[in-house]
């Protein structure tokens, strides 16, 4: 059996067979859950926003327009969802837009983060997890789901050179983690 590609999955939804919807959703869940996990910081929460986002994706589908990805749109929705349940909590907003500078401070990073039985890119997503919501988005969208910073800019509706921006400095907050607490020599 053929692949479905995203499109025509969504031209067989919009056609009336509606349990093609689950071919998406069985293609995006798992890592729209694991992001919804990271930036809500609450597994029952990120389980709630991605039916949320689900149901809007799939009430929305006649809309989608085709001149962005499927993915990069559903992100965007995922991303909103997200958010939108963040903004519900004002002490929960202003504890997650903190500056990277004042964030990070000695002994905010167990030295137990990691072991040797955890593979790297768990380690770093432990690490990713250390920096505020904005800069661990961006970096986990680019590295870890294969977004291009045009998408990215696009999922979280800011420009492109902010995006780039956003992104260096991510990875200097988190070469400043590694290098602040020797976790380099770990990583060899």
């Amino acid at each position: 059996m053929k692949k479905m590609t995203d499109i025509e999955i969504i031209d067989s939804v919009t056609r009336g067979n509606t349990a093609d919807f689950a071919l998406l959703i069985d293609r995006y869940k798992d890592k729209a859950f694991s992001l919804l996990k990271r930036m809500l910081k609450n597994e029952m929460d990120a389980e709630e926003v991605l039916q949320d986002s689900f149901l809007k994706a799939y009430n929305s589908l006649k809309n989608f327009r085709h001149e962005a990805r499927f993915s990069t749109w559903f992100y965007r929705i995922v991303y909103n969802s997200a958010l939108s349940v963040l903004s519900a909590n004002k002490r929960k907003i202003e504890h997650e837009m903190i500056s990277i500078d004042e964030y990070f401070q000695p002994g905010i990073i167990d030295d137990r983060i990691y072991s040797s039985s955890e593979n790297a890119q768990e380690y770093i997503l432990k690490l990713i997890d250390q920096l505020p919501i904005r800069n661990a988005l961006v970096t986990i969208l680019f590295y870890v789901d294969g977004l291009s910073l045009s998408e990215i800019s696009k999922v979280m509706d800011i420009s492109l050179v902010n995006t780039k921006v956003l992104l260096h400095r991510s990875r200097n907050a988190l070469r400043d983690i590694l290098l602040k607490h020797n976790y380099q020599e770990e990583m060899l």
